[in-house]
């Protein structure tokens, strides 16, 4: 790609992303479709092009949706410009799958030519279903030993309902059908639709901050144009901005004079305040009352919550504002005020998952350099009081009086479990450890089963996947979708030590894991908690109940050691004058917790 390079007429552009399940591909595709078509020199290519977070590269995931722009020469000899937006593949980052897919016309669906169709290839595939998009599927690794892409397209026709006769062979390691793949973006996925001549209406589809250029809009421009100098106003807001330079997504941004129908790209308008801008807002030109907003996108809804402090207090507002930097281009993140007596001011955070909370986690770390401690995460609950009120709870700290509580739910998901036959039974045994209320089950072929389960989203929190994948010796594969609330037996554990509770390690349960939840944090704490001069007990309780407990031995001075001899009773009077001093103690003495013990406990939390 070259600065200046000629406006595509609308007719020749193709806005397209890959999907598929994780690990099946994405990021190779992406690389060699950007080394055809010229988009990197040799010198600067690296691998993962797209992922642009060295947390990316290290996990061989993809976490955001990228956006390149590619120029092919086409049979017809003419000039084809070719909008990529690499996905993620994890369920967890699902919702930038789904904002990408708004801003495509069609999809590459990736399938893995030795483990075949996964849970996460027919959740995206039926997400481009619901955006009405061309989807062209592609066999992809069929270089591997262990490769059979009959039996994949069979499971393309079985699973999916799409022509396995359509499929491309491909190897995005050695370049193999690379060029048949975009020969089928340009002749099976279609132009973009959109009026050139009509007022402006772009979606904005995600976002970035520059430090020196303030907030960075990227867009799909869906009818109208866009040209430096413009006026535009954001539907959600009041004030009108003025575009500052608009231009194509490269590997660099890469200004050009217009955004015409169809493009995708980004547009720099001024805009300082993080806060002023939404992601699925509408973008329409200045003064221009009578636009309709676009439909925008689903918004990613919190299932997973967490507290976030930092280890210094003087960090907490760097932490604020790196939450707000992270919250731009990531709407899933929710955050907000909140405090606690042992480890002072922090954020009540909102995920998607376990992974987006580890993700996010380490991002603050690496990116702007804090130290954190989060608690133990935790689901939302709706809990209903005899006053009639129902109060949504992800917070022990909001849970109300046991004695006025009429009843409890949890929300519930669908899981669509992947699996070989043989593996079968396990995975049944797994599904009632964690409280499945149903389970339904599909022969997809002699060798393959799909097996539909409705259970808690509490008990997949932790250590399912993991599980899961031990059970079905690496074969087994999961997504899963929010259902509804269902009742449940739900149980506020609280830890003393030396009798005061310490609320940052209070947690929200259902009530037959409430003893070993509880077990566990004790034990882990008497083992963190460095020995006083007098005996300390950490229990787990249920209001007045105590259900778990271990002791912390004191620290004991032989005041006998000066007796060389003599009566017993002296040693005894001095040993009964020691003990009388520790009880005394005890009933004065705080514990000193360091913060040490707290991020031993919650740094791995237990997933009983």
């Amino acid at each position: 790609m070259k600065k200046g390079r000629a406006a595509v007429p609308g007719s020749r552009v193709r806005n397209f992303c890959i999907i598929a399940h994780v690990d099946h591909g994405k990021s190779t595709l992406a690389d060699r479709l950007i080394q055809r078509c010229g988009g990197v020199s040799d010198r600067e290519f690296r691998d993962q092009l797209l992922d642009s977070m060295d947390l990316e590269r290290e996990r061989g995931i993809t976490i955001k949706s990228n956006t390149v722009s590619l120029f092919h020469i086409g049979p017809d000899g003419e000039t084809y410009q070719l909008n990529l937006i690499d996905t993620p593949g994890h369920v967890d980052f699902s919702h930038e799958v789904r904002r990408s897919l708004m801003s495509c016309e069609g999809a590459l669906l990736l399938v893995d030519a030795a483990q075949g169709v996964e849970a996460q290839t027919v959740a995206n595939y039926f997400v481009a279903m619901e955006y009405d998009l061309e989807v062209v599927p592609v066999i992809n690794k069929v270089d591997l030993p262990a490769a059979d892409p009959e039996r994949v397209m069979e499971e393309i026709d079985d699973e999916l309902g799409l022509d396995p006769f359509s499929s491309i062979l491909a190897s995005a390691k050695t370049g193999l059908g690379v060029e048949e793949v975009i020969g089928a973006v340009v002749e099976r996925i279609p132009p973009p639709s959109g009026e050139e001549e009509a007022p402006l209406r772009a979606l904005i589809f995600d976002a970035q901050y520059d430090a020196f250029r303030g907030v960075v809009l990227l867009l799909r421009i869906v009818d109208g144009s866009m040209r430096r100098g413009d006026r535009v106003r954001l539907m959600r807001g009041e004030r009108d901005y003025q575009v500052e330079e608009v231009g194509r997504l490269g590997l660099r941004r890469e200004p050009v004079d217009r955004l015409g129908a169809g493009s995708v790209g980004y547009a720099i308008c001024g805009i300082r305040r993080i806060r002023e801008i939404a992601i699925g807002d509408t973008v329409i030109a200045g003064g221009d009352s009578a636009a309709e907003p676009l439909p925008g996108y689903r918004e990613a809804r919190p299932v997973v919550f967490s507290s976030v402090y930092p280890m210094s207090t003087d960090d907490y507002g760097v932490l604020e504002k790196a939450l707000g930097k992270l919250a731009l281009n990531d709407p899933a993140l929710t955050y907000e005020r909140e405090s606690s007596t042992a480890l002072g001011f922090g954020f009540r955070c909102g995920f998607l998952g376990l992974l987006h909370l580890d993700v996010v986690q380490e991002r603050l770390q690496r990116e702007h350099g804090l130290s954190l401690l989060l608690s133990a995460p935790s689901v939302r609950y709706h809990v209903s009081t005899k006053v009639g009120e129902v109060h949504s709870i992800e917070n022990p700290a909001h849970y109300p009086d046991p004695a006025q509580i009429l009843g409890a739910e949890e929300p519930f998901i669908r899981a669509t479990i992947l699996i070989p036959d043989r593996s079968v039974g396990p995975v049944m045994e797994l599904l009632a450890e964690r409280r499945v209320a149903k389970t339904g089950m599909n022969y997809l072929s002699s060798r393959r089963v799909e097996i539909h389960a409705e259970l808690p989203l509490a008990e997949v929190l932790f250590d399912f996947h993991d599980r899961l994948k031990t059970v079905t010796h690496g074969y087994g594969s999961y997504d899963y979708e929010l259902l509804d609330y269902r009742a449940t037996k739900l149980v506020k554990v609280d830890i003393l030590v030396n009798g005061d509770r310490v609320d940052a390690l209070s947690q929200l349960v259902h009530e037959t894991k409430a003893r070993p939840r509880a077990l566990a944090y004790c034990e882990r704490l008497s083992e963190a908690i460095p020995m006083h001069n007098f005996k300390i007990a950490v229990q787990g309780a249920i209001g007045g109940k105590i259900i778990a407990r271990t002791n912390i031995r004191a620290l004991r001075k032989d005041v006998t050691a000066k007796c060389y001899g003599g009566d017993i009773t002296r040693k005894r009077k001095l040993l009964e004058k020691q003990k009388e001093g520790k009880r005394r103690m005890k009933q004065v003495g705080n514990v000193q917790i360091p913060q040490s013990a707290f991020v031993a406990v919650l740094k791995s939390s237990p997933g009983a």
